[in-house]
């Protein structure tokens, strides 16, 4: 009885708490991740080797389980006598920190043009709905590449141009949840009570609308990784010395025969991380999202 009592009497995140800890896949998929970022962050410190060294008497290295590895270099090197594992533990740090870095932007710009969009209607609505529809009729990688060929590689263009593409997802997010949470009685409540425009977005229509847009961006952020993975593959995302999970597969593709781990490794983990997101996002939404388990 006391039990029963102690689940009822629960807040709402710590009842979505308790479901995703019971479920084992998503708890799994989101330590993988965790462990990926903080990889990503603590990378000086636990990469064996510089990510840049290379040696060409180590050169196409075998993993540690062929024969011929080092326990030194455990997944092997590439073609210039690098560490694999190096290079993956500082890929890391570009490929999920773009990721990141352009879902963190791209969300926060359209959830607030799609909360003002929603609520304000008129003009104003059509005029940024129209702009989402022409960025949402060019497909992703064409139109990356295109605006990537004008402003060059690099890090920073390649921030900007998924931003420019990406918040388009988070407004349509926050448009449609708007122009539900807009008629609803406690949007009401407040405008009969005087409520300036601004306040009632903020303090009312904001805090309602942020949970599918926190799971959108979630699942987005996998996407982006794919993206940028893309794109440094082309050889249009970060230069050398820099090291993406993308370029590396791309310095791989000559070595296939002989050197089979050179690109079957980043892009094994480019494949674990992405695929751990995805899943991990899924069960956040099945075990946070209140509709689900009335």
């Amino acid at each position: 009885m006391s039990a029963s009592l102690a689940v009822h009497d629960a807040s709402p995140s710590a009842l979505g708490l308790r479901r995703f800890v019971a479920d084992r896949t998503s708890l799994c998929c989101a330590v993988i991740v965790l462990l990926a970022g903080l990889a990503a962050v603590f990378a000086p410190a636990i990469a064996p080797h510089d990510p840049a060294d290379a040696d060409l008497l180590r050169r196409l290295q075998p993993p540690v389980w062929q024969a011929g590895g080092e326990f030194a270099y455990p997944l092997g090197c590439d073609g210039l006598g690098r560490d694999i594992l190096s290079r993956l533990i500082f890929g890391a740090r570009v490929s999920l920190g773009v990721g990141f870095g352009v879902v963190l932007v791209s969300s926060v710009i359209g959830t607030l043009l799609g909360m003002f969009s929603g609520f304000a209607r008129g003009g104003i609505d059509a005029v940024v709905s129209r702009v989402a529809d022409v960025l949402l009729g060019f497909p992703y990688l064409v139109f990356a590449i295109g605006l990537m060929g004008m402003m060059g590689p690099g890090l920073g263009n390649i921030v900007i141009t998924l931003v420019l593409k990406e918040w388009v997802v988070a407004f349509r997010v926050a448009r449609g949840e708007t122009l539900g949470a807009r008629e609803q009685d406690y949007v009401e409540a407040a405008r009969a009570l005087g409520c300036p425009s601004w306040r009632i977005m903020c303090g009312e229509i904001l805090p309602n609308i942020l949970s599918p847009v926190l799971v959108v961006a979630t699942i987005r952020m996998a996407h982006v990784i794919i993206m940028e993975s893309s794109l440094s593959f082309l050889g249009l995302g970060v230069q050398p010395p820099s090291v993406s999970w993308g370029g590396m597969v791309a310095d791989g593709r000559e070595f296939l025969a002989e050197g089979w781990w050179v690109a079957t490794l980043p892009g094994l983990a480019i494949l674990v991380v992405v695929l751990a997101i995805n899943l991990a996002s899924q069960g956040a939404r099945e075990a946070f999202d209140p509709r689900l388990h009335r």
